[in-house]
């Protein structure tokens, strides 16, 4: 077996842990009772926020799967970061999706949380309203066309200045979720947790940001 096969099937192998890991998740999470003595079980805001925030997470991975390879060792070591942590992330909200036979993903995205602005606006780059994903801070087809294209330096600038704006929006989402009457015990501590990372890491990217005497992008 040669050593890209290696690589795949290490992947599957840690996936398929992963959401075995978000299964019992939803196992522990269905055995908890609430005041009443009764059985908890997901709400609206917990589905939703566990299929909206894992697309989201999906698009972060993407991106810092796309990184060229001339990119700075300080930025490749953080999108690795970043995969690793969303990867499981994703696979636990994903776990206790299928626990609960719910779907992974959403008819309506964002439909969960009252009052969103959904973002369809143009970019300074030019991209039109109807490019713009439902979601904040999600990066449209022709951010990551811009990623995509881009090397060294440039990608460098690219990346930072999308990831901020992407992990922006996830903390708005997060946010939300955190302070939604409707949402678990689980949802709020993933969403806290949530908050943490992405917290910090806005805050090294502004420095590497600024670092390449660069700017992030508007809201």
């Amino acid at each position: 077996m040669n050593a890209g096969w290696v690589r795949i099937v290490g992947s599957l192998g840690i996936a398929t842990l992963l959401l075995a890991v978000g299964v019992a998740g939803g196992v522990f999470w269905q055995s908890q009772r609430d005041d009443a003595g009764q059985r908890v079980t997901p709400s609206i805001t917990d589905v939703g926020f566990a299929q909206d925030m894992s697309a989201h997470h999906d698009q972060a991975i993407l991106m810092s799967n796309s990184l060229p390879t001339d990119v700075g060792p300080e930025i490749r070591g953080l999108a690795a970061r970043m995969v690793a942590a969303q990867t499981a992330e994703v696979a636990t909200l994903r776990g206790w999706l299928t626990w609960f036979s719910e779907p992974v993903t959403a008819d309506r995205p964002m439909a969960w949380m009252a009052g969103h602005a959904s973002g369809h606006r143009g970019h300074a780059d030019g991209s039109s309203a109807s490019d713009q994903p439902p979601m904040p801070g999600l990066a449209s087809t022709a951010d990551l066309n811009r990623l995509a294209e881009s090397r060294g330096h440039d990608a460098e600038i690219i990346f930072l200045q999308l990831m901020i704006r992407h992990h922006r929006g996830g903390m708005t989402m997060a946010t939300a979720a955190f302070n939604d009457p409707r949402a678990s015990s689980a949802t709020k501590q993933m969403a806290l947790t949530m908050l943490g990372e992405q917290g910090d890491e806005i805050g090294q990217m502004s420095l590497l940001l600024r670092a390449r005497d660069a700017a992030p992008l508007p809201a």
